[in-house]
């Protein structure tokens, strides 16, 4: 447990498994031969240039210092030989050539600076290395640049100075015309200063001499104690709570964790308990708990500790769980090669759409360990999850949830309660219209919630709470009996504002366009034998109301009925969506909130569209897990695609669901490279022979290679290649975290 608290949890970009993560260093890459090539081809023109001007082969390049000068410098009939003249300065031809060769290489340093690729070379060799290797690879390049230039201030430099200095002193003389200033020590060791400076101030500039410079001093004056380094406080000795003074407790803690008598759930459970002590100021409440009951404070109401089984690697510090690993790809971002890939309620909190046909993997690969996650986060107190199963497929164990509720099963111990305890008729009215017709467009939503309000609240008013869904359904079906039950009720009580509702609700019955019907007909679906006892039916399960995830870290889990009810488990998933939607937007809540569907088919609706966008504010998320886009009607595929921040294609999905990523994915900038192969015609009889041989021995004719490079914008992911290059057992997965970093599209092993 010491290893595990201790362990290196860096700040990494969503959807990386931060435990133990090691941010690759950016590699700087070799250094292409054509870099090479353009380094060392200028280098050695220009040596080639300066060995033929120093060795007069030519007199070209001499013209233009004869134009500039006087002709009483140079003898008549030549173009390089200096002439004596009467004055301070007997031969200014010499030193005015002296002059245009320190001018003539400077040019050539020039040409070869511009024209070699000399930057890319450097960046490589310097500018990426960090310091101080980078200050001190520079001090080393000037060194070597100062020993040509003062070779004499080296002893073992035994080769002539480069033009610098001596161009600079004849440029004086033909200045000043004397020789006077050459004989000044001051003149001269002020050039030399001034020259050396020059020829540092580059590589400082190149090694970032300054701000290294800088960084030490800061550090020297910060650093009080400079010969004994403060060791590094681990977390396994609670830092956090010594830093506020709570040294007794954490005296405690650090040594349950040593004896083994803490678990990573008590460990975070701690944490979150004293976040949340330091935001209330209740440290000494905080103090007392911890010193009367250890590591056992803060449990959670079950009593549990731990979970029976785990099945996947749980970080609860961080909250993530890991589910595969980033493979390595042409365009995946750096920090994601070889990473873990994990999720946590920083992503989830945007909720997660999962498409993927049966089998590959949706359940076994993200239902579960997501699953698993939340209840382990439960027990820790900062995470209420409630699960809906698929039919026949109960996600979890049953003893890893506080309450099971299963819809038609007899022994059932738990029942859900269809108006999770709302008071008011209107919404109440509103999640169960959302619930019963909120999938059809025949169907208006403010028609069906207005058709069931004037039933609820009129009914409410007479017997003190809602009715029953067979009670409720006798209603909307237009039943005389139950209907004259309920207003006398309402006369015998003198209220005729709700009688007056009751009688628009008769009048409207069997109306054009009257909701009322409909409502009944799919209501009829929970009105089945197999649900007599649910719902309210007053049997022996235990009503439970979703109110509750509100208030309490719970860990619920909703059974829908097997297959043969198939109509009414879709009706179930929508009135629990709508449920959830409904609680977690009331009150302050600080743990997060999470609804899992293994099963989203029909429940996606328009309404449920428009809640799930509002959900990231409220502290929230929904995972939808479905079998193909096909399951959710056409206009709602854009909207849910916007709706969510997280988005996973697993393995043989369909093209047509593959389009529906790719748009949702959009596209990006990357630089392509296309060669064309030309063939090679030669005129020359010569060449045509070689060509030949070589066609010959090879078996290919002889061609050239043209390349092009260019920024094209491609698709992060097509459809064809969401269809057809996902291997089996892997999946697609974009992230976008609460406070808004983004992954893109990425491929996950999830065996890794």
């Amino acid at each position: 447990m010491t290893t595990w608290l201790d362990a290196e949890r860096p700040t990494a970009p969503p959807g990386i498994w931060r435990h133990g993560y090691r941010p690759p260093k950016e590699s700087s890459g070799r250094i292409a031969p054509v870099t090479v090539i353009g380094m060392v081809v200028p280098l050695l023109l220009a040596m080639l240039g300066w060995s033929l001007w120093q060795a007069g082969v030519t007199s070209y390049p001499i013209a233009p210092l004869r134009l500039l000068t006087p002709d009483d410098w140079w003898w008549a009939g030549t173009l390089m030989s200096p002439r004596p003249v009467e004055g301070p300065v007997a031969l200014p031809g010499y030193e005015a050539r002296i002059v245009y060769g320190g001018v003539i290489f400077a040019v050539l340093i020039l040409l070869v600076g511009v024209l070699g690729s000399w930057r890319a070379i450097i960046k490589h060799y310097v500018t990426l290395r960090p310091q101080p290797v980078r200050a001190l690879i520079a001090a080393l390049l000037a060194l070597a640049v100062l020993s040509l230039v003062f070779p004499g201030a080296f002893p073992f430099a035994a080769w002539p100075a480069v033009p610098v200095v001596e161009p600079l002193l004849s440029l004086t003389v033909l200045v000043a015309n004397s020789y006077d200033p050459m004989a000044s020590r001051l003149y001269t060791d002020t050039l030399y200063t001034v020259v050396t400076l020059l020829v540092v101030w580059p590589f400082a500039r190149l090694g970032g001499w300054l701000p290294f410079a800088r960084t030490l001093l800061g550090t020297r004056r910060t650093d009080t104690t400079p010969d004994v380094p403060e060791p590094a406080r681990s977390r396994s000795q609670w830092p956090a709570l010594r830093d506020v003074g709570q040294h007794e407790a954490a005296e405690l803690l650090t040594g349950e964790v040593v004896r083994g008598s803490m678990n990573d759930v008590d460990c975070a459970r701690v944490e979150h308990a004293f976040a949340a002590a330091r935001r209330g100021a209740t440290l000494d409440t905080f103090r007392a708990t911890v010193l009367r009951q250890g590591g056992a404070a803060w449990t959670h109401p079950s009593g549990a500790r731990d979970l029976p089984r785990r099945g996947a690697r749980h970080d609860l510090l961080t909250g993530q769980v890991r589910i595969g690993r980033w493979t390595v790809t042409q365009y995946a971002p750096l920090p994601y090669h070889e990473a873990g890939a994990a999720l946590g309620p920083d992503v989830l909190g945007t909720s997660l759409l999962a498409v993927g046909p049966s089998g590959s993997g949706k359940t076994r690969s993200l239902v579960e360990p997501v699953t698993e996650a939340l209840t382990l986060q439960a027990l820790t107190g900062s995470c209420a999850v409630v699960v809906v199963s698929a039919p026949g497929r109960p996600v979890g164990e049953d003893d890893a949830f506080d309450v099971v509720v299963r819809i038609g099963d007899p022994f059932s111990a738990h029942d859900l309660d269809p108006y999770a305890e709302f008071t008011d008729p209107d919404h109440a009215a509103a999640i169960l219209a959302e619930a019963l017709v909120g999938d059809l467009d025949t169907v208006g939503a403010e028609g069906a919630v207005t058709a069931l309000a004037q039933l609820l609240g009129p009914f409410r008013t007479v017997h003190g709470r809602f009715p029953t869904l067979p009670e409720l359904h006798e209603l909307l079906a237009g039943e005389e009996t139950a209907l004259t039950r309920l207003r006398e009720g309402l006369a015998n009580g003198g209220n005729d504002v709700m009688r007056r509702e009751l009688d628009l609700r008769v009048r409207q019955t069997g109306a054009a366009g009257d909701a009322g019907r409909v409502l009944a007909d799919r209501l009829a679906l929970l009105n089945r034998p197999a649900f007599a006892d649910f719902f309210g039916g007053r049997g022996e399960a235990r009503p439970f109301s979703l109110r509750a995830i509100a208030h309490h870290p719970l860990r619920v889990r909703i059974d829908v009925p097997e297959r043969g009810h198939d109509e009414a488990a879709r009706v179930i998933t929508r009135l629990v969506l709508a449920q959830f939607h409904a609680v977690v937007r009331e009150g302050r809540r600080e743990h997060f909130a999470c609804l899992v569907l293994d099963d989203a088919t029909g429940a996606v609706t328009p309404e449920s569209v428009r809640r799930i966008q509002r959900l990231r504010s409220q502290n929230a998320g929904v995972l939808l897990a479905l079998r193909t886009v096909g399951d959710v009607p056409e206009a709602l595929h854009g909207p849910l695609y916007g709706a969510v921040g997280c988005r996973m294609a697993f393995c043989g999905v369909s093209t047509w669901d593959g389009s529906r990523f790719a748009q949702a994915w959009g596209t990006e900038w990357v630089e392509t490279t296309e060669v064309a192969k030309h063939t090679v015609f030669a005129d020359q009889p010569m060449t045509r022979f070689f060509h030949a041989v070589r066609k010959l021995v090879t078996g290919k004719a002889v061609t050239t290679d043209a390349v092009t490079v260019r920024q094209v914008e491609r698709e992060r992911w097509s459809a064809s290649e969401l269809a057809h290059a996902v291997p089996a057992g892997h999946a697609v997965l974009s992230l976008t975290s609460v406070e808004g970093e983004y992954a893109p599209p990425l491929l996950v092993d999830l065996r890794g």
